[in-house]
C-alpha cells in the first residue's frame, strides 16, 4: 500500500524561499541529488516563483545503478559502504557538482521506510558540497515514522545544510 505525502509545512516552504533568495544574492546555483526523497526537494525548490535561475538541476538517483551512471559513483564504493552511508552521500554531492554547472549540491540517501532485513527505517545520510570546498555530512535517525514523514523531515535537514553553506546572507 502506498503512503501519500502530507502537505509541506510552512516552515519548510519558508526555508526553501530563504535558500533560493540567498543563492540569488550570492549568484550561486543549486543542484540536488536525491534518492529516498525521489525529487521532492527539487520540486520544492522549483515551486518558488522568481528564483528559477538559482536552481541548476536535480538528479533523482533512486537505484544504485542510477547513482553510478548519473553521478559517476564507483559501484565498488556502494558495495563496500552501502548505498545509505556517509561515503555515498558525499560522493553523490560531489558527483552532482561534477555532472552539472551548479555551485552547491545537496545529496540525500536513506531508508524512508522498511528496507531489507537489518536496514534501519528512517536512517538518512545527507551531504552538502560547494565547488572547491569540503563536503559537509549529516546523519539523521528519524525512526520508523512512515515514508511521507521521513521524506518531509529530509527536506528540513537538506535546506538547513544549504543555508549553512550559503552563509550569513541566508538568514
Amino acid at each position: 500500500m502506498s503512503e501519500t505525502l502530507a502537505s509541506v509545512p510552512d516552515a519548510v516552504e519558508a526555508a526553501a524561499r530563504r535558500v533560493l533568495e540567498a543563492a540569488c544574492a550570492a549568484e550561486r546555483s543549486i543542484v540536488t541529488a536525491e534518492s529516498c526523497t525521489g525529487g521532492l526537494l527539487a520540486s520544492l525548490l522549483t515551486d518558488v516563483e522568481g528564483a528559477s535561475h538559482a536552481f541548476e538541476r536535480g538528479f533523482v538517483v533512486y537505484s544504485e545503478k542510477a547513482k553510478c551512471e548519473l553521478l559517476g559513483i564507483a559501484s565498488d564504493k556502494i558495495d563496500r559502504c552501502g548505498a545509505v552511508s556517509r561515503d555515498v552521500a558525499v560522493a553523490m554531492a560531489e558527483g552532482a557538482l561534477a555532472y552539472s554547472h551548479g555551485d552547491i549540491a545537496v545529496a540525500i540517501t536513506g531508508f524512508a521506510g522498511p528496507g531489507a532485513p537489518g536496514d534501519e527505517p528512517g536512517l538518512v545520510h545527507f551531504a552538502c558540497a560547494v565547488r572547491g570546498g569540503e563536503a559537509d555530512h549529516r546523519e539523521a535517525h528519524f525512526g520508523d515514522i512512515g515514508r511521507g514523514p521521513v521524506r518531509l523531515a529530509c527536506l528540513g535537514v537538506a535546506l538547513e545544510m544549504l543555508e549553512r553553506q550559503l552563509g550569513p546572507t541566508a538568514s
